[in-house]
């Protein structure tokens, strides 16, 4: 059986009295380990949600339990030792003047010792490739490259979890591949939990598990095949198809013996290779 890491019951949240409800009655939980992927459009409710299991905003109403503390004013700190968040914009994020200071804040805001953060800012950047660039100033880096030194910030607390909160969106996709296997192989050598808040379905088609936003509520929730055979219902709803989806349902359509819809382009090349062998 897998073991929870996030628990959320009942969560109702508004930014203002007399606002609309962001979130409504949301449940869910987190396993250790997974990476879950959040999807919805603008306004479901996705990073309203990110920025509770942060702390960063507590519930007007239900109970958030995150690795073991129940989420509270008393509790904000112990949850954010193990919550670390990366944003959509890293420039957002940058405080120091070079690679290793901005690597160097979060642990100065714990008090880590400077032997030990000497070892971990070195640890950190060469987890995402970026310890060769450690004096430089981080608005010389491109996007991708942001992105990895925001990362390491992150991974220099030594978190359990991971969220990004649409952290891919800004970039190319040259650095949205680039920053996504990073995450991947340190969630396999660090056992991570990574929680991916996104719009991109062919983003969270990678993910072990994904939940579906709209409204304010949970839509949907299951593996990335068992969600996408809602098909049209999530174009419904103001999400795109990945493309590999959509091609794969447009190959079948001209009579390509195709056995499933792909979620992603190596499986749909795969496949459409191992066709072109029988023939």
């Amino acid at each position: 059986m897998c073991q929870a890491i996030i628990e959320v019951r009942d969560v109702t949240f508004k930014y203002q009295e007399d606002s609309p409800k962001a979130l409504s009655n949301v449940s869910l939980h987190v396993n250790k380990g997974e990476w879950l992927a959040i999807v919805g459009h603008n306004g479901s409710g996705k990073s309203t949600l990110a920025r509770i299991l942060n702390g960063l905003y507590l519930p007007n109403e239900g109970q958030v339990d995150v690795c073991g503390y129940k989420l509270s004013e008393e509790t904000i700190w112990e949850i954010r030792k193990n919550v670390g968040m990366v944003f959509q914009n890293p420039d957002n994020q940058f405080v120091g003047s070079t690679v290793r200071d901005d690597v160097a804040f979060g642990l100065e805001n714990i008090a880590i010792p400077r032997e030990e953060m000497e070892k971990r800012i070195d640890w950190a950047t060469r987890k995402v490739k970026m310890d060769s660039y450690l004096d430089q100033e981080p608005h010389h880096l491109s996007g991708g490259q942001k992105q990895r030194v925001a990362i390491a910030g992150v991974l220099a607390v030594q978190p359990r979890i991971i969220i990004l909160d649409e952290a891919t969106s800004m970039l190319d996709p040259q650095g949205r591949t680039e920053v996504m296997e990073t995450v991947r192989e340190l969630k396999k050598q660090n056992s991570l939990t990574v929680i991916s808040i996104t719009h991109d379905l062919e983003e969270a088609a990678k993910a072990d598990r994904i939940i579906v936003m709209n409204g304010g509520k949970k839509f949907i929730e299951g593996t990335p095949t068992e969600v996408f055979q809602l098909d049209d219902k999530l174009v419904e709803i103001g999400l795109d198809l990945p493309f590999p989806f959509q091609l794969s349902k447009k190959l079948k359509a001209a009579g390509i013996p195709l056995k499933e819809n792909h979620l992603t382009e190596e499986g749909l090349v795969n496949e459409l290779w191992t066709l072109q062998l029988r023939t």
